[in-house]
């Protein structure tokens, strides 16, 4: 068998630590005595030039190249194999730079461990085999988790541009968290009315037909890859017809179980069949089935009887259903939530009155909300002082170590509806930190300074302040010992990760950063792309952001989509997969339980496990797992990893 060694000098990069002439000489004495072709720069145009016309010329059944390490080369050496006529996968590579020259300060040291590195290359490639590429046409259409601004976005611009696109959303309603809001800081804007166009083109536009909305829903399983996703969604029961229901409102009127409206922050209740909040859309009730009397054992039908509409628009027998589709990409666009304040001591969340969080009061001041935008306290009447604390589960290594960002914009845009609303009311900011970005934010934190009302006072950590009732009933800020007293008081709780983002992740094998947002494959360079191929950040979910930088983000995401997914696109299936040898198997399904692709299926007719070639991705998971031995991994056998192993050995 002839074999070539290509040894590449990398300039100094390596001839400094690793003689060539050395190299040479061990050669003689490697199996089959492989010809030895020193490079200075083989990656470069001229370098690969040259390899080309030597596997021309040479005509060796097996290469070898030493050079630099595999994940920066191995693809520019296996092109130009193919371009020289031969089987890309009779190339193995040794690093003998980052692994040998650069780590390795004695010169004769760092050419025998070259050498002993490259023998062990020899032996295993005397063994490797040729592998055929799989073509497979890849599929256009985009899953979209999430149905806040950045996935309405990705899904409508998805749609426009002629892909089907699959929206889940795990709550009853599209638009997120900002839906819930009246106005968003810089500028004020309604909220509801901004996000309304939005959600209309998603729901009734040109496009909607190519946007398959799944509301109530998750996603439960994944196989496949980058082109070829097969995804499994949990559709939960609604027990009412999105495409039949007016939105009336009769069936609530005539339910007679009630409980505390969770999307209201349990600040108003609601019927076992309601809505989420006012003005919610899609504009359809849902039935909570834990708080309906029928879950009680009661035969009760007062909804289905109040339908203006006929009995088939609320189905009390509906069931979770799973469905599969069929998709090329995943956008992750989950957004984010707020950190409980209730595990920061001594802010009083949960246990001293008309203490909210950003998000309670967001509802408070909301028209559509408990107090229909109204300003009061739990006695009903209006606050004479309000104090806001910022900063809380923020900057603070016990709970998040990280400044949200967008915290102080919306606590000085508090500020000026307060003062909006109620010009004579003392505010009072505690903060740790001030951080108003951007070219418009300035305008609120101004506002808040120059109001003879307003003060702003800071703090070191937040263990020096403490809120706490009064001999008189009222609410007081301790802060450095002093003791300011306040009506009513709001949290600003760090931005994390919305609920689910760890079940999520370990479902995508999508890794996570220290804060649990969703890590980007380079996160200024590639901040779009997760650390999966085929699957798309956008949003929140990849860390704090406002809704512009959200709609930029599912913007990035949708550009990758259609840039990478194109109908009629071909893409070549890697074939280093693994293989049942169906003679050993004894049916155990061992592999099964530890394939992380969901490659191999069990045959109950054999009783084999099989792999679907399509699937598997020659991690070789399985084949160290199988106790028969019965699999084998093509490019990785046992046979080519022990020869390697001797020949670095001998």
């Amino acid at each position: 068998m002839k074999i070539g060694i290509y040894f590449c000098n990398c300039g100094s990069n390596i001839a400094d630590k690793i003689s060539s002439a050395a190299v040479i000489e061990a050669a003689r004495s490697f199996p089959d005595q492989p010809f030895v072709n020193i490079l200075d720069f083989i990656c470069s145009e001229d370098g690969r030039l040259r390899f080309e016309e030597s596997l021309k010329s040479e005509q060796p059944d097996r290469v070898v190249v030493a050079a630099c390490s595999p994940r920066d080369h191995e693809a520019t050496f296996r092109r130009c194999m193919t371009a020289a006529g031969m089987n890309p996968y009779l190339l193995q590579m040794v690093n003998i730079r980052e692994q040998v020259a650069w780590v390795t300060e004695d010169p004769q040291v760092a050419t025998d461990k070259a050498i002993r590195a490259i023998r062990g290359a020899v032996g295993r490639v005397r063994l490797q085999q040729p592998l055929e590429r799989k073509q497979l046409e890849v599929c256009p259409d985009a899953l979209v988790i999430g149905a806040g601004p950045a996935g309405m976005k990705a899904a409508l611009s998805l749609a426009e541009a002629g892909r089907s696109v699959v929206l889940v959303e795990r709550t009853p309603f599209i638009g997120g968290l900002p839906v819930r809001f009246e106005e968003l800081f810089p500028a004020l804007e309604c909220a509801p009315c901004m996000l309304e166009p939005l959600m209309g083109d998603l729901l009734h536009g040109d496009c909607a037909g190519r946007i398959e909305l799944m509301t109530m829903a998750e996603l439960v399983e994944v196989t496949g890859f980058y082109g070829n996703f097969i995804a499994k969604i949990r559709q939960k029961p609604r027990q009412v017809s999105l495409h039949d229901c007016i939105g009336c409102g009769e069936c609530a009127a005539a339910c007679p179980a009630t409980t505390m409206n969770g999307f209201n922050s349990s600040a108003s209740e609601r019927k076992a069949i309601d809505f989420a909040f006012a003005g919610v859309l899609p504009n359809a009730p849902f039935l909570l089935e834990g708080v309906c009397v029928r879950s009680k054992g009661e035969d009760c039908r007062a909804c289905k009887d109040a339908c203006p509409m006929g009995a088939d628009v609320i189905n009390l027998e509906e069931v979770e259903t799973v469905v599969e589709r069929r998709i090329g990409s995943i956008i992750l666009a989950t957004g984010a939530g707020l950190y409980d304040a209730a595990h920061v001591p001594g802010m009083g969340l949960g246990s001293l009155p008309d203490v909210y969080d950003a998000l309670q009061f967001e509802r408070m001041l909301s028209s559509t909300g408990p107090t229909s935008g109204e300003i009061m306290t739990a006695n009903g009447s209006a606050p004479a002082s309000v104090a806001i604390i910022h900063c809380v589960g923020s900057l603070d290594e016990d709970h998040n170590p990280y400044c949200s960002g967008i915290c102080c914009q919306y606590a000085f845009k508090f500020n000026h509806l307060i003062s909006a609303k109620l010009p004579d009311t003392i505010i009072t900011h505690y903060h740790r930190e001030l951080t108003v970005p951007g070219k418009e934010a300035h305008t609120l934190f101004q506002q808040a300074v120059q109001n003879t009302n307003t003060c702003l006072k800071r703090y070191e950590r937040i263990t020096d302040l403490a809120v706490s009732l009064a001999d008189d009933g009222r609410l007081q800020v301790s802060a450095h010992g002093e003791l300011e007293p306040a009506d009513l008081v709001i949290l600003c709780p760090a931005v994390i990760p919305a609920a689910g983002a760890d079940s999520l992740s370990a479902l995508l094998d999508v890794s996570r950063d220290s804060s649990g947002f969703f890590r980007e494959l380079h996160g200024r360079l590639d901040a779009a792309q997760s650390t999966i191929k085929g699957v798309y950040l956008a949003g929140a979910c990849q860390g704090p952001m406002d809704i512009q930088k959200a709609m930029l983000a599912g913007m990035a995401s949708v550009g990758h989509t259609l840039a990478g997914l194109q109908p009629g696109r071909i893409i070549e299936i890697e074939p280093i997969t693994a293989e049942v040898d169906e003679t050993r198997c004894a049916g155990c399904r061992l592999c099964i339980s530890v394939c992380p692709y969901h490659a191999i299926t069990f045959d109950t007719e054999q009783n084999r496990s099989r792999v679907n070639a399509v699937l598997c991705h020659g991690c070789g998971t399985c084949v160290t797992a199988c106790p028969a031995g019965a699999i084998n991994g093509h490019h990785f056998t046992n046979a080519q990893i022990m020869a390697e192993i001797e020949g670095v050995l001998k």
